[in-house]
C-alpha cells in the first residue's frame, strides 16, 4: 500500500510537469511563436501592439500574464524539486516524516513560486507600459538585454548566491536544522526552501525578458541548468562557469550592437 501511494504521488507530480510544458507549448503556438520565441507574422504584429490601445489584449492584463508565469513556474521549478523531495523521503523513516509532510514541502515550495509569478507578472506589465519590453516580453533595447545577461552572470559569484545555492544543493542540512512533522510542518519547511530557491534562481527568471518570456528553448535550458545546480555530485561545479558564460554573452551582445 505504501509503495502504491508513493508511486501514485510521484506519477501525479511528473504528470503536472508534463501538462505545464504542454500548456506552454500550446500558448506559444497560439501566439505564433516558434520554440526559440521568434514570432511569425501574427506574433510580430502582436509584439508591435501598443498596450494603451483601447482593445482587449491579454498580454497587457495582469490576470493572463500571471497565469502564464504560474504555469511557467510549474514547468521550470517543479523539476528542480526532485532532489529535495527524495531527500525528505530518505528522512521519513528516521525523522518521523510522513507522506503528508512530503506533500506539505511540495505545496510550501510551490506557493513561493506562485508568489514569484505574481511579482514577475506585475513587473512585466509595468515594463510593458513603460516601453521597456514588447507585448511578447522581449526587451526593446539590446543594451538592456546585454545588461541583464551581465548582471545575472555576476550574481553567480556573489555571497548571496553561494549561501542560497548551498541550501538548495544540500537540503538535508536545512531539514535537519528546521525539522517539522506533519503537513503543516512540511509546508513551513517548503516555504523556507522555496525562499532560498527563489533567491538562488531569480536571475534565470529575469533572463526571460532577454529573448522573450515564451522562448521555450530558454525555458528548457534554464530548467536543465537549475536541475544540474541542485545535483549533489556536480551542483557546485556549474555555478561559476555559468556566470562566466552569461557575462561573456552579455559583452558579446553589446559589442555586436555597436
Amino acid at each position: 500500500m505504501h509503495h502504491m501511494v508513493r508511486s501514485t504521488l510521484w506519477l501525479a507530480f511528473f504528470g503536472v510537469i508534463l501538462v505545464a510544458w504542454w500548456m506552454m507549448y500550446v500558448m506559444a503556438l497560439d501566439m505564433d511563436l516558434d520554440l526559440l520565441g521568434r514570432p511569425g507574422a501574427m506574433g510580430q504584429a502582436m509584439a508591435a501592439m501598443d498596450p494603451r490601445m483601447p482593445m482587449d489584449m491579454p498580454m497587457a492584463r495582469f490576470g493572463p500574464v500571471f497565469t502564464m508565469w504560474a504555469i511557467m513556474m510549474a514547468a521550470m521549478m517543479l523539476p528542480t524539486m526532485v532532489p529535495t523531495l527524495t531527500t525528505y523521503e530518505g528522512l521519513m523513516g528516521s525523522a518521523n516524516g510522513s507522506r503528508a509532510g512530503w506533500l506539505g514541502v511540495l505545496l510550501g515550495y510551490f506557493l513561493v513560486w506562485i508568489g514569484a509569478a505574481a511579482l514577475l507578472a506585475g513587473a512585466q506589465i509595468l515594463l510593458l507600459f513603460g516601453g521597456v519590453i514588447d507585448m511578447l516580453g522581449r526587451a526593446t533595447s539590446v543594451w538592456l538585454q546585454a545588461g541583464l545577461l551581465v548582471v545575472v552572470g555576476a550574481f553567480q559569484f556573489t555571497r548571496t548566491k553561494e549561501v542560497c545555492h548551498g541550501v538548495c544543493h544540500a537540503p538535508i542540512s536545512y531539514f535537519l536544522g528546521h525539522w517539522r512533522t506533519g503537513f503543516l510542518g512540511g509546508a513551513r519547511m517548503g516555504l523556507g526552501l522555496g525562499l532560498f530557491c527563489f533567491a538562488c534562481c531569480w536571475g534565470f527568471m529575469a533572463l526571460g525578458f532577454v529573448g522573450g518570456v515564451m522562448n521555450l528553448a530558454w525555458m528548457g535550458l534554464a530548467t536543465l541548468f537549475m536541475v544540474l545546480e541542485k545535483l549533489p555530485q556536480i551542483g557546485h561545479r556549474v555555478t561559476r562557469p555559468m556566470g562566466y558564460l552569461l557575462i561573456a554573452s552579455g559583452v558579446a551582445l553589446a559589442v555586436t550592437s555597436l
